[in-house]
Protein backbone atom coordinates (compact mmCIF):
# COMPACT_ATOMS: atom_id res chain seq x y z
CA UNK A 1 0.00 0.00 0.00
CA UNK A 2 1.48 3.94 -0.89
CA UNK A 3 2.00 5.53 2.35
CA UNK A 4 0.44 9.32 1.62
CA UNK A 5 1.41 10.82 4.75
CA UNK A 6 5.06 9.66 7.05
CA UNK A 7 6.15 11.92 9.95
CA UNK A 8 9.28 11.26 10.95
CA UNK A 9 10.84 11.96 14.44
CA UNK A 10 8.62 15.07 14.45
CA UNK A 11 8.75 17.67 17.72
CA UNK A 12 7.23 21.08 17.83
CA UNK A 13 8.89 24.03 20.34
CA UNK A 14 7.87 27.15 21.49
CA UNK A 15 9.97 29.53 23.75
CA UNK A 16 7.80 31.28 26.05
CA UNK A 17 9.23 33.85 28.62
CA UNK A 18 12.67 32.33 28.55
CA UNK A 19 11.50 28.43 28.63
CA UNK A 20 11.17 26.05 25.96
CA UNK A 21 7.75 24.08 25.80
CA UNK A 22 7.67 21.32 23.71
CA UNK A 23 4.14 20.95 22.53
CA UNK A 24 5.23 17.36 20.55
CA UNK A 25 8.05 14.90 21.31
CA UNK A 26 9.36 12.97 18.67
CA UNK A 27 6.39 11.31 16.99
CA UNK A 28 6.88 8.82 14.17
CA UNK A 29 3.98 7.36 12.30
CA UNK A 30 2.71 6.54 9.01
CA UNK A 31 -0.56 6.73 7.39
CA UNK A 32 -1.86 4.78 3.87
CA UNK A 33 -3.70 5.54 1.47
CA UNK A 34 -7.27 4.65 1.47
CA UNK A 35 -7.17 4.24 5.11
CA UNK A 36 -9.37 5.88 8.08
CA UNK A 37 -7.47 7.05 10.91
CA UNK A 38 -8.12 9.20 14.16
CA UNK A 39 -6.05 11.02 16.37
CA UNK A 40 -7.23 11.58 19.56
CA UNK A 41 -5.63 12.96 23.71
CA UNK A 42 -7.02 15.16 25.77
CA UNK A 43 -7.29 18.52 25.88
CA UNK A 44 -3.80 20.42 25.08
CA UNK A 45 -2.29 16.97 23.86
CA UNK A 46 -1.20 18.51 20.79
CA UNK A 47 -3.61 17.08 18.77
CA UNK A 48 -4.43 20.14 16.67
CA UNK A 49 -1.27 21.29 16.65
CA UNK A 50 0.03 17.69 14.75
CA UNK A 51 -2.57 18.07 12.27
CA UNK A 52 -1.61 21.36 11.75
CA UNK A 53 1.49 20.21 10.53
CA UNK A 54 0.77 17.02 9.24
CA UNK A 55 -0.87 19.75 7.06
CA UNK A 56 1.81 22.18 6.30
CA UNK A 57 -0.35 24.52 7.88
CA UNK A 58 3.32 24.78 10.02
CA UNK A 59 6.83 24.19 10.33
CA UNK A 60 8.68 21.66 13.20
CA UNK A 61 11.19 22.53 15.12
CA UNK A 62 12.70 19.12 14.03
CA UNK A 63 11.49 16.21 12.33
CA UNK A 64 10.37 15.05 8.68
CA UNK A 65 6.68 15.42 6.89
CA UNK A 66 6.38 13.72 3.87
CA UNK A 67 3.06 14.16 2.27
CA UNK A 68 1.99 12.69 -1.25
CA UNK A 69 6.14 11.65 -0.93
CA UNK A 70 6.79 15.60 -1.15
CA UNK A 71 9.05 16.64 2.05
CA UNK A 72 7.49 19.44 2.81
CA UNK A 73 10.31 21.17 4.83
CA UNK A 74 12.27 21.39 1.35
CA UNK A 75 9.37 23.94 0.82
CA UNK A 76 8.68 27.94 1.18
CA UNK A 77 5.40 29.06 2.38
CA UNK A 78 3.91 29.20 -1.20
CA UNK A 79 5.11 26.30 -2.20
CA UNK A 80 3.62 24.40 0.93
CA UNK A 81 0.47 26.06 0.06
CA UNK A 82 0.69 24.89 -3.71
CA UNK A 83 0.52 21.15 -2.31
CA UNK A 84 -2.03 22.07 0.18
CA UNK A 85 -4.31 23.00 -2.80
CA UNK A 86 -3.47 19.90 -5.07
CA UNK A 87 -3.84 16.80 -2.18
CA UNK A 88 -4.97 18.26 0.81
CA UNK A 89 -8.56 18.80 1.98
CA UNK A 90 -9.93 20.35 5.29
CA UNK A 91 -12.46 20.39 7.72
CA UNK A 92 -12.58 22.52 10.57
CA UNK A 93 -14.74 22.74 14.10
CA UNK A 94 -15.61 26.22 13.66
CA UNK A 95 -16.21 25.55 9.71
CA UNK A 96 -13.98 28.95 8.37
CA UNK A 97 -16.04 29.44 5.54
CA UNK A 98 -15.86 33.32 3.92
CA UNK A 99 -18.83 35.24 4.82
CA UNK A 100 -19.28 37.24 2.57
CA UNK A 101 -19.14 34.33 -0.07
CA UNK A 102 -22.64 32.38 -0.59
CA UNK A 103 -22.12 28.92 -0.01
CA UNK A 104 -21.68 27.72 -3.63
CA UNK A 105 -19.05 30.52 -3.84
CA UNK A 106 -17.46 29.21 -0.92
CA UNK A 107 -17.32 26.04 -2.21
CA UNK A 108 -15.95 26.75 -5.40
CA UNK A 109 -12.96 28.76 -4.16
CA UNK A 110 -10.33 25.40 -4.25
CA UNK A 111 -11.44 25.10 -7.84
CA UNK A 112 -11.02 28.66 -8.57
CA UNK A 113 -7.65 28.31 -7.09
CA UNK A 114 -6.60 25.65 -9.29
CA UNK A 115 -8.07 27.45 -12.33
CA UNK A 116 -10.50 24.16 -12.91
CA UNK A 117 -13.36 24.63 -15.82
CA UNK A 118 -17.18 24.19 -15.31
CA UNK A 119 -16.28 25.01 -11.38
CA UNK A 120 -19.68 26.22 -10.54
CA UNK A 121 -21.56 22.78 -11.79
CA UNK A 122 -18.93 20.86 -10.35
CA UNK A 123 -19.61 22.80 -7.02
CA UNK A 124 -22.93 22.84 -7.43
CA UNK A 125 -22.92 18.52 -7.21
CA UNK A 126 -20.83 18.97 -4.21
CA UNK A 127 -23.59 20.60 -2.32
CA UNK A 128 -26.29 18.16 -3.93
CA UNK A 129 -24.42 15.29 -2.43
CA UNK A 130 -24.14 17.17 1.23
CA UNK A 131 -27.93 17.97 0.63
CA UNK A 132 -27.72 21.48 0.53
CA UNK A 133 -28.67 22.44 -3.18
CA UNK A 134 -31.25 24.09 -2.27
CA UNK A 135 -29.24 26.67 0.04
CA UNK A 136 -26.41 27.33 -2.49
CA UNK A 137 -27.22 31.00 -2.79
CA UNK A 138 -27.45 31.95 1.32
CA UNK A 139 -24.83 32.76 3.14
CA UNK A 140 -22.60 31.21 5.91
CA UNK A 141 -24.75 33.53 8.60
CA UNK A 142 -28.53 31.76 7.47
CA UNK A 143 -27.37 28.67 7.47
CA UNK A 144 -27.65 26.41 10.60
CA UNK A 145 -23.96 25.11 12.24
CA UNK A 146 -24.77 21.65 10.84
CA UNK A 147 -25.32 23.10 7.03
CA UNK A 148 -22.44 25.13 7.28
CA UNK A 149 -20.44 22.56 8.49
CA UNK A 150 -21.49 20.27 5.52
CA UNK A 151 -21.34 23.34 2.98
CA UNK A 152 -17.04 23.01 4.16
CA UNK A 153 -17.36 19.51 3.39
CA UNK A 154 -18.28 19.81 0.08
CA UNK A 155 -15.56 22.67 0.24
CA UNK A 156 -13.25 20.05 1.41
CA UNK A 157 -13.77 17.57 -1.62
CA UNK A 158 -14.12 19.67 -4.28
CA UNK A 159 -9.79 19.33 -5.00
CA UNK A 160 -10.17 15.76 -5.02
CA UNK A 161 -7.98 15.99 -2.07
CA UNK A 162 -5.62 12.58 -1.51
CA UNK A 163 -5.70 13.48 2.39
CA UNK A 164 -8.56 14.89 4.27
CA UNK A 165 -8.07 16.19 7.95
CA UNK A 166 -10.76 16.60 9.78
CA UNK A 167 -10.25 19.16 13.08
CA UNK A 168 -12.70 18.15 15.74
CA UNK A 169 -15.48 18.27 12.52
CA UNK A 170 -18.31 17.61 15.43
CA UNK A 171 -16.76 20.09 18.50
CA UNK A 172 -20.16 22.60 17.44
CA UNK A 173 -22.45 20.71 16.80
CA UNK A 174 -25.77 19.10 18.34
CA UNK A 175 -25.60 15.08 18.68
CA UNK A 176 -28.24 14.72 16.03
CA UNK A 177 -26.35 17.01 13.56
CA UNK A 178 -23.05 15.50 14.52
CA UNK A 179 -24.13 12.28 13.74
CA UNK A 180 -25.24 13.18 9.92
CA UNK A 181 -22.19 15.17 9.41
CA UNK A 182 -19.98 12.25 10.36
CA UNK A 183 -22.05 10.03 8.27
CA UNK A 184 -21.70 12.29 4.89
CA UNK A 185 -17.32 12.51 5.72
CA UNK A 186 -16.96 8.75 6.26
CA UNK A 187 -19.54 8.53 2.84
CA UNK A 188 -17.74 10.60 0.61
CA UNK A 189 -14.37 9.36 1.86
CA UNK A 190 -14.82 5.81 0.81
CA UNK A 191 -16.90 7.26 -2.80
CA UNK A 192 -13.67 9.13 -3.13
CA UNK A 193 -11.44 6.78 -2.18
CA UNK A 194 -9.49 9.77 0.03
CA UNK A 195 -7.23 8.75 2.98
CA UNK A 196 -8.97 10.35 6.23
CA UNK A 197 -7.00 11.77 9.55
CA UNK A 198 -9.61 13.44 11.76
CA UNK A 199 -8.56 15.11 15.73
CA UNK A 200 -11.14 14.49 17.53
CA UNK A 201 -11.93 14.37 21.85
CA UNK A 202 -14.99 11.88 21.06
CA UNK A 203 -14.06 8.16 21.35
CA UNK A 204 -17.46 6.99 19.49
CA UNK A 205 -16.60 9.23 16.55
CA UNK A 206 -12.61 7.57 16.51
CA UNK A 207 -13.97 4.40 17.07
CA UNK A 208 -15.74 4.96 13.20
CA UNK A 209 -11.93 4.51 11.86
CA UNK A 210 -10.00 1.86 11.31
CA UNK A 211 -7.17 2.90 13.82
CA UNK A 212 -6.81 5.07 16.95
CA UNK A 213 -3.48 7.05 17.24
CA UNK A 214 -3.78 8.44 21.07
CA UNK A 215 -1.32 11.36 22.40
CA UNK A 216 -0.72 12.44 25.61
CA UNK A 217 1.84 15.67 26.44
CA UNK A 218 2.80 16.00 23.13
CA UNK A 219 4.00 11.84 23.06
CA UNK A 220 2.41 9.18 21.07
CA UNK A 221 1.35 6.92 23.55
CA UNK A 222 -0.42 4.41 21.46
CA UNK A 223 -1.45 3.92 17.86
CA UNK A 224 -3.86 1.07 17.64
CA UNK A 225 -6.10 -0.72 14.87
CA UNK A 226 -10.22 -0.93 15.72
CA UNK A 227 -12.17 -3.43 14.44
CA UNK A 228 -13.59 -1.31 11.23
CA UNK A 229 -12.59 -3.04 7.91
Amino acid sequence: MEKVLQIINLSKTYQSAGNTLTVLDDINFSVLAGSTNAIVGPSGSGKTTLLGLCAGLDAPSSGIVELNNINLGKLNEDQRAQVRNQYVGFIFQNFQLLPTLTALENVMVPLELRGEKNIKALSMELLDKVGLANRSHHYPSQLSGGEQQRVSLARAFSNSPKILFADEPTGNLDAETSEKVVKLIFDLNKEAGTTLVLVTHDLDLAGKTQRIIRIKGGKLVADEPTNQQ
